[in-house]
């Protein structure tokens, strides 16, 4: 885009200007104080959120992987239990749902 004169290439540039500080102010909307309001504080919320936001989700990603390790571990567990009930060596817990009936 080719300017012609100086007023135009300045309107222009005043354009981006408003526009790029809009955008920081758009992500900055839900928070409380001058930060939503005022463009420097809100630069710096802004851009500590989005790291806060890229922490969590590694450490989201690492509980979900722990979590799952465990869980499985549980559910073979699990399994290998109630293969050993069915299979009938008297270890299952008394219980109402117990198959092993005791008369007293």
């Amino acid at each position: 885009m080719v300017f012609l004169t100086t007023r135009l290439w300045l309107r222009n540039r005043l354009t981006d200007r408003f526009w790029r500080v809009q955008e920081v102010l758009k992500h900055a909307r839900h928070f409380r104080g001058r930060k939503n309001r005022c463009y420097r504080l809100a630069v710096r919320a802004v851009t500590r959120a989005f790291v806060k936001c890229t922490q969590a989700r590694r450490l989201k990603k690492r509980n979900l992987r722990t979590t799952f390790k465990s869980l499985a571990a549980l559910a073979k567990r699990r399994q290998q239990e109630g293969f050993a009930a069915a299979l009938g060596d008297g270890k299952e817990p008394e219980g109402i749902f117990s198959r092993v009936v005791q008369y007293h």
